[in-house]
């Protein structure tokens, strides 16, 4: 970890406010896996983004507007965010995501087939086509029209952009994790 941890009694106003705002999200929303040290102290990319509270707040922001504003059933955002983990290799995002896919039933062999960075054999339509989406998405260049019109075709236009955006999110939050060198918490 290239960053410390900070323990709340060590946070400026600036960083004091993000910490707030963040752990009552992290409460509501990303309570699956371990977030928070038992000091307080906000652990994944949380940590890098209190750091840096201007940004950090930046960041924070667009992961509160992606949460409030979700169309995408769920089986089908864990698939594009564990795409997107895999394709960098962020071990946080994959630990934290595969307990959230984990706690909603997702299968073993499904959640081992999509970290391999591999394409599951057992998907449905939908969770098919936001697989191939957030795969050539992450590998680059521009989305193929087929692809794109597949999208919107299976998930609207509302629900296309969402699953575009996710996508780069979540390529924020790898490079977050690893540009860090976030660590894993141990499981039970």
């Amino acid at each position: 970890m290239r960053l410390p941890l900070i323990a709340p009694a060590d946070l400026t106003p600036e960083q004091k406010a993000l910490y707030d705002d963040m752990r009552k999200g992290i409460a509501s929303n990303f309570n699956a896996f371990q977030a928070v040290r038992d000091d307080g102290a906000l652990m994944g990319p949380w940590n890098p983004w209190l750091h840096e509270p201007g940004i950090g707040k930046a960041i924070w922001n667009l992961t509160l507007a992606m949460t409030a504003h979700a169309t995408l059933a769920d089986n089908v955002r864990q698939i594009v965010i564990l795409v997107v983990g895999a394709r960098f290799d962020a071990a946080y995002e994959i630990y934290a995501h595969v307990a959230v896919a984990e706690h909603e039933g997702m299968p073993l062999d499904r959640l081992a087939t999509l970290v391999a960075d591999l394409k599951p054999t057992d998907l449905s339509d939908e969770e098919g086509v936001a697989f191939d989406v957030a795969y050539k998405l992450v590998r680059g260049g521009t989305l193929p029209e087929p692809l794109y019109r597949l999208a919107v075709d299976t998930f609207g236009q509302q629900g296309t952009n969402e699953m575009i955006y996710l996508v780069g999110l979540y390529s924020l939050v790898s490079m977050t994790l690893n540009g860090f060198n976030v660590p894993v918490p141990e499981r039970e």
